[in-house]
């Protein structure tokens, strides 16, 4: 069995770290590099390292920037933006990636998923999947930073993905993105209830029990969070400790 992951998100605007909500109102938070050391430090298990206008300007992934958090950091590194063929993916990985998160391009193109997973391997490859909910209840796919409505239900997205080679998908909501209102549970466990393979919960975590709602109720395999610990007290550390104290098997404190 495969410990629960507590997984801090670091989103990347033109080289510098933001926080808004619902994808909307930036505010700066800070430098990239010292803010993935700060989380390597407490112990965190992994990081999501999102370029969030990537996509949308057409442009590379700021490799740079990730090269640079990679030579700092231990734990293992997540990213994501203006990802568009095997080539950014392998040089992603060759300066320091464990992992790539892609969203428009499979988007745009299905098998994309699968020619990256034969590849670099299943484990390597993340789809991460942007849901906003409709009027009538429904929920849709976006992309391009949640500019761009896909017609598509996450559920039937969120298979066809895994049937692609997709060894993860990141699922986050729009609706709750920044808002510290808790995960949508019900999304999460459409999601988890479908797919063999392992669902990070983001968007909305307000308090240390979100993160473990997302686990027990939603049945996410990780939790990832933001605003919680850019504007509030809450650590990695107090974090790892309350979930621990909830009964998830998260894996033993690491102080790096």
């Amino acid at each position: 069995m495969l410990k629960i992951r507590l997984i801090p998100s670091l989103l990347l605007r033109e080289g510098r770290c933001v926080k808004g909500t619902q994808f909307c109102n930036f505010r700066d938070t800070g430098n990239p590099v010292t803010a993935a050391k700060i989380y390597d430090a407490q112990g965190a298990d992994e990081l999501l390292f999102l370029d969030i206008t990537a996509s949308t300007q057409k442009r590379n992934i700021l490799f740079d920037v990730v090269g640079r958090t990679a030579d700092e950091c231990f734990m293992p590194l997540c990213v994501g933006g203006g990802i568009r063929t095997v080539e950014d993916i392998r040089k992603l990985l060759l300066v320091g990636a464990d992992k790539v998160s892609i969203n428009t391009a499979a988007l745009d193109r299905p098998e994309f998923i699968n020619e990256a997973a034969q590849i670099f391997g299943n484990q390597c490859i993340v789809v991460s999947i942007d849901v906003k909910q409709k009027e009538n209840g429904k929920y849709e796919v976006y992309s391009d930073c949640g500019t761009k409505a896909r017609g598509l239900d996450p559920v039937k997205w969120a298979k066809e993905a895994v049937e692609q080679g997709a060894g993860e998908i990141l699922l986050t909501s729009i609706d709750r993105e920044g808002t510290r209102k808790g995960y949508d549970l019900e999304l999460i466990r459409s999601i988890t209830n479908e797919v063999e393979v392992p669902v990070i919960a983001s968007g909305g975590v307000g308090t240390l029990q979100d993160l473990v709602d997302g686990i027990k109720k939603g049945g996410a395999s990780a939790v990832s969070a933001a605003s919680i610990f850019h504007f509030t007290d809450q650590s990695i550390i107090k974090a790892r400790t309350y979930m621990r104290e909830a009964g998830l098997d998260v894996r033993s404190m690491e102080i790096r």
